[in-house]
C-alpha cells in the first residue's frame, strides 16, 4: 500500500467567490458552492434586516466577503467587515442585518435552514451553483 497525496479529479478547479456572486442578485437566498464532509459552504447577498432565529443543534459561521454585516444578539451586536468572521453558538438567538449590500460566506451542516427555528416565508430553497 502506498501512502501519498490523494488523486485530484481531472475536472477539479478552484472556486472564485466573486464570479459565483456575480451569477445572482437575490438577497437572503443562500447558494451552495461546495460540500465539506457533512457541511455545506454557502454564499449569499444581504441587505436590510433578516428575522430573529436560533439554530438549536449547530453553530453558524459567518465570513464577510464585502460590505458590513451586523449580527444582532440579545446582549449586544457584533459588526463584521470584509475578511472578518464570527461564529454564532448553537442555541443563541440572532438576527443578521446589513445596511448596505453585503456578501457573506456561511459554513453550516447540510440541511440547515437559513431561518432556523423561525421557519416561514423567508426560508430559502437551497440552490447549488457549480
Amino acid at each position: 500500500m502506498t501512502l501519498g497525496t490523494p488523486a485530484v479529479p481531472a475536472a477539479a478547479s478552484s472556486i472564485n467567490l466573486a464570479e459565483r456572486l456575480s451569477r445572482f442578485s437575490e438577497l437572503w437566498m443562500p447558494k451552495k458552492i461546495a460540500d465539506l464532509n457533512d457541511y455545506e459552504v454557502k454564499i449569499t447577498k444581504l441587505k436590510g434586516e433578516f428575522i430573529w432565529h436560533t439554530h438549536e443543534d449547530t453553530d453558524e459561521l459567518f465570513i464577510v466577503i464585502s460590505g458590513l454585516l451586523t449580527i444582532q444578539l440579545r446582549d449586544g451586536d457584533v459588526t463584521l467587515a470584509p475578511g472578518e468572521l464570527y461564529v454564532v453558538p448553537r442555541g443563541v438567538e440572532h438576527c443578521p442585518r446589513a445596511d448596505e449590500e453585503t456578501a457573506i460566506l456561511l459554513l453550516e451542516p447540510a440541511g440547515v435552514a437559513n431561518t432556523g427555528d423561525a421557519g416561514g416565508e423567508r426560508t430559502a430553497v437551497l440552490e447549488t451553483l457549480r
